[in-house]
């Protein structure tokens, strides 16, 4: 399993091991509009894809066999709400240059939900005040840079994301 989101502070499901990785091809994107976890139908959100284009850091997670069945359950229930992901199995490179297959969850660029390549101003209006079951979006934002700095990874485009949408809030105190 690869993860390239909350799946690598939070991944939920038991493992073996865990490991930072590379999915070449794809890079993290907020790309998919949220009528589920991060906004609603009446007022979308965005969260993260993997769109084409680029390379994404990550952590691979080694499953035991035993526990694949529920492990792959909770995923599909996590990550597929809407259905706006394909799952597919592709090679992710590791440390030292060593390559696995893991499943990953790409972006279904032919789903309705696919939102694209959108300009930052955009991205920043629609997280700003967007809110789902999982909570504001402003949140998963702001938790997402955190968690990506703590692992080591500064994603520039994120974090002027961060603080375009955060920008108001600071001009109105």
């Amino acid at each position: 399993m690869f993860g390239y989101g909350s799946l690598m502070w939070r991944p939920g499901f038991p493992f073996l091991d865990r490991k930072p990785a590379t999915l070449h091809g794809r890079r993290r994107a907020f790309c998919i509009y949220s009528v589920h976890h991060r906004g609603s139908h009446e007022r979308p959100g965005l969260v993260l894809g993997l769109a084409p284009g680029g390379a994404v850091r990550g952590s691979a997670y080694r499953v035991a066999d035993s526990d694949w069945p529920d492990v792959h359950a909770y995923l599909t229930e996590r990550e597929q709400p809407t259905e706006t992901y394909v799952e597919a199995w592709t090679t992710v490179r590791l440390a030292k240059g060593h390559k696995v297959e893991a499943l990953v969850f790409l972006s279904d660029k032919d789903h309705p939900q696919w939102a694209g390549t959108l300009s930052l101003e955009r991205q920043a209006e629609l997280i700003r005040g967007a809110i789902g079951l999982s909570g504001r979006n402003e949140d998963y934002l702001s938790d997402l840079v955190a968690h990506l700095r703590d692992e080591g990874i500064r994603d520039s485009a994120l974090e002027q994301l961060l603080t375009m949408v955060d920008r108001p809030a600071l001009d109105g105190a």
